[in-house]
């Protein structure tokens, strides 16, 4: 009887193991695209990620940049302080957005143009994005903004 109880437990033990792998399996499957990289313009420059790739770039929008191309598509392009990166989106931008203002975008880097499928802007004054804060600070071209 002892017998039959400790192989019972195994292999509850077992399929609770096996479970939980599958589970997890299942959850890195599903999640999978949603996971996007944060790069900076300098790491993109650096080491290009591939053309199938969906990431995240940030930086400040370079001054006189900013123009409406054919299609209705918007051109600018968003630097680090040490390189920069043309970016291309075709949609409505954030209200809030404007040249040498910091901004994040999401989209995949194609034949040296990283086309965005989104947007974002900061919200109000003094935000800005972590991932971009620290990737100027790594230049060392970050301004705080003041405390007025």
């Amino acid at each position: 009887m002892k017998g039959l109880k400790k192989q019972r437990r195994i292999q509850i033990i077992l399929v609770a193991v096996v479970a939980l792998a599958a589970s997890t399996a299942l959850i890195g499957y599903a999640l999978r695209d949603g996971i996007n990289f944060f790069r900076s313009p300098t790491q993109v420059v650096e080491t290009p990620p591939a053309a199938n790739e969906t990431f995240r770039i940030g930086g400040l929008v370079e001054d006189g940049s900013l123009k409406v191309i054919e299609d209705d598509r918007i051109a600018f392009n968003v630097t680090d302080g040490n390189a920069v990166v043309a970016v291309t989106y075709k949609g409505i931008l954030p209200d809030l957005f404007t040249e040498g203002e910091g901004m994040v975008g999401t989209g995949r880097y194609i034949n040296g143009v990283f086309e965005a499928s989104e947007i974002l802007a900061k919200h109000d004054e003094t935000y800005m994005p972590v991932e971009v804060i620290d990737a100027l600070k790594e230049q060392g071209v970050y301004k705080a903004p003041n405390d007025t």
